[in-house]
């Protein structure tokens, strides 16, 4: 799992700009399921502009390399697949940020993110397991590393899923066979 303080680099930061955002990815899938090593973190952000300008506030050039405020301007005006790096200078630690933008996906999951006390009082939003699940299945399809597997049937037999709000997803992304093939369905 990560050390606390490499999530609470980049959580803290978030927590006080007030944008909506949710931990996914790896760390989610740790925090659901069973520890394992990462590099870095993955975020889903949803950015308004003054959120966006906050953003080089808290998280200061001194500490942080932050991609210009342009650059975060034309990531935030695609439609699909906006996303940038944070990147903390002291110890290289790395959250890719992947902005909401029209990503049905993202949308949807959003508004189900869950708080979960963190460390020292820290509480961060994460991704509901049912889009860590649909994600990782996604990845998994892209270049079949059974870690996504690993990681999946983690998710499931610790916190585990609802399967109702994962169906109509599976069927709509094409991962109904990807999800037998975890093992998860008869």
């Amino acid at each position: 799992m990560p050390a606390p303080t490499e999530l609470s680099l980049f959580a803290e930061r978030l927590e006080q700009i007030g944008a909506p955002y949710m931990i996914t990815g790896a760390t989610a899938a740790i925090i659901y399921g069973q520890p394992r090593v990462t590099g870095d973190l993955d975020v889903v952000l949803s950015l308004n502009e003054a959120q966006r300008t906050a953003l080089s506030e808290v998280f200061r050039e001194t500490e942080f390399y932050v991609p210009p405020f342009d650059v975060i301007s034309a990531e935030q005006a695609r439609t699909h697949g906006g996303h940038f790096n944070l990147i903390h200078l002291e110890s290289g630690y790395k959250a890719h940020i992947y902005l909401v933008g029209s990503d049905p996906l993202h949308a949807w999951a959003l508004p189900l993110r869950r708080r979960i006390g963190w460390h020292k009082g820290l509480t961060v939003s994460v991704a509901p397991p049912e889009y860590v699940v649909l994600r990782k299945l996604e990845y998994y399809r892209e270049g079949r590393s059974s870690k996504r597997l690993t990681d999946i049937r983690a998710i499931d037999a610790v916190t585990g899923v609802d399967v109702s709000l994962l169906d109509p997803w599976l069927a709509r992304l094409g991962l109904i066979g990807l999800w037998h093939e975890a093992g998860k369905l008869p």
